[in-house]
């Protein structure tokens, strides 16, 4: 087995470090999430921490994009796998929920709920955002075979706002089953309103 190089420890301490930013986020909140925690849950020193990220500003905004590629990843997977497939839009739309629930979503929850009132975390955040739904919504216009563009939004919109919601109240509603249920009905209305207009 070959020795690991430095530039490999490098980037996997990186990225450990981004993991264990983005649970100490889900855990604690963006209040709570202190770089000695992220230190303590990595098990690394205040000086790795800061070879690697300036300031906690700086480990956020890596943070942010580590999150945002996390979710993209997993639709991209999916989208490649269902092309051609009888169910693609409805593996998409799953591939959809499961990126938008757990721990990767709940952190960019947190951050989205910090970025109302802190301003630079806004600005940090809005482009990781943006490039991610942006891919999304391609993702989902791909499979969705609206005849328009304006059909397609209202149908993509609709889900993120639906799953948005549903992931907010989880913490009052742990049982994914209800969850389930409300997707499977937007599921079927899209496709009955859908196949009406066509």
């Amino acid at each position: 087995m070959a020795a690991v190089t430095r530039k490999e420890q490098l980037a996997r301490t990186r990225a450990a470090l981004l993991d264990a930013a983005m649970m100490s986020l889900v855990e604690h909140g963006y209040a709570g999430t202190t770089t000695q925690r992220i230190q303590d849950r990595c098990g690394v020193s205040r000086g790795a921490l800061l070879h690697h990220f300036g300031s906690k500003a700086e480990l956020f905004v890596a943070a942010i994009h580590h999150i945002a590629d996390i979710r993209l990843a997993a639709i991209q997977q999916v989208a490649e796998e269902v092309d051609g497939s009888d169910d693609a839009l409805r593996r998409v739309v799953d591939a959809i929920v499961e990126a938008q629930s757990g721990p990767p979503f709940q952190a960019a929850m947190e951050l989205w709920t910090a970025a109302r009132t802190d301003p630079d975390l806004l600005a940090a955040l809005q482009p990781a955002e943006r490039k991610l739904g942006a891919a999304l919504r391609g993702v989902f216009d791909r499979y969705s075979a609206f005849d328009s563009s304006e059909d397609s939004w209202v149908a993509f919109e609709s889900l993120m706002a639906m799953l948005r919601g549903i992931e907010v109240t989880r913490v009052f509603r742990p049982d994914r089953s209800g969850a389930r249920k409300i997707v499977d009905h937007w599921f079927e209305s899209m496709l009955r309103e859908h196949q009406g207009a066509v």
